[in-house]
């Protein structure tokens, strides 16, 4: 029976790949390869040192952790998705894990901030981990909740978290889309300024400490590239112009 250890993966469009940026590829298990011996070939060496992976006396081999807590310890779970691997073949054991000849997903684990906002990218996405053939978890606040199961598809539990955690984030988008008291706002060139109050379709917005512009709010803008509200600042003469008034 092959042994059970702990990874890390990158997880993008194409799917699965290590952190070093080899491919892990569904129905196929990633076989360790000796990056020394194919520089030594490649370099014209003799081949007195050739040996199959893992080998005792070299660092080749695929890497896996004991447990989860080794992974959280040395920071390496927060990398990108993280979950169970089956190891056999080859073995070479270490105090925190192991280097193995052969490898393949067990389970996988999502965390909140990796998955795709917009519904075609996460279709896409999670049909590159439904490949594998592993279940598949989110990970909740306290708990780890299945969104897909190996032998009967999605979970309706993990499903309704996925719809409830995306509303909340067009939620929380749109409260910071909206202009609201305390909000900075870059008026350029006279510097920034917070807003003090929202009257109807105008916005209050005071630059240091006497310095008072009413600005209609549909000229303050978010600028998405930087996250912030900007203005330009216009002569009184135009329309919709700053109206600079005095602070009482």
């Amino acid at each position: 029976m092959p042994l059970v250890g702990y990874r890390v993966w990158w997880w993008n469009a194409t799917g699965l790949e290590s952190l070093n940026g080899e491919p892990w590829l569904p129905g196929r298990p990633i076989a360790a390869g000796c990056r020394r011996t194919i520089l030594r070939a490649n370099l014209g060496f003799a081949m007195d040192e050739t040996h199959e992976p893992p080998h005792s006396d070299c660092t080749c081999g695929v890497y896996a952790a004991k447990n989860l807590v080794h992974l959280r310890q040395i920071g390496y779970e927060r990398r990108g998705i993280h979950g169970e691997v089956y190891l056999w073949g080859t073995l070479v054991e270490h105090k925190l894990g192991w280097r193995v000849q052969f490898a393949y997903p067990k389970s996988l684990f999502l965390p909140p901030d990796s998955i795709p906002r917009r519904l075609s990218e996460l279709d896409f996405r999670l049909n590159t981990l439904i490949a594998f053939g592993a279940n598949i978890f989110m990970l909740a606040d306290h708990e780890n909740i299945r969104l897909w199961n190996k032998e009967t598809g999605f979970d309706a539990a993990g499903v309704d978290y996925l719809i409830k955690s995306r509303k909340e984030f067009y939620i929380r988008r749109q409260r910071e889309r909206t202009l609201k008291k305390g909000d900075r706002v870059a008026v350029f060139g006279r510097g920034i300024g917070v807003v003090e109050q929202i009257e109807g379709k105008e916005a209050l917005v005071v630059l240091g400490k006497r310095n008072v512009m009413k600005i209609a709010r549909k000229d303050i803008v978010l600028n998405q590239q930087y996250s912030r509200w900007e203005c330009e600042a216009r002569n009184t003469g135009e329309s919709n112009a700053i109206q600079e008034l005095s602070l009482i």
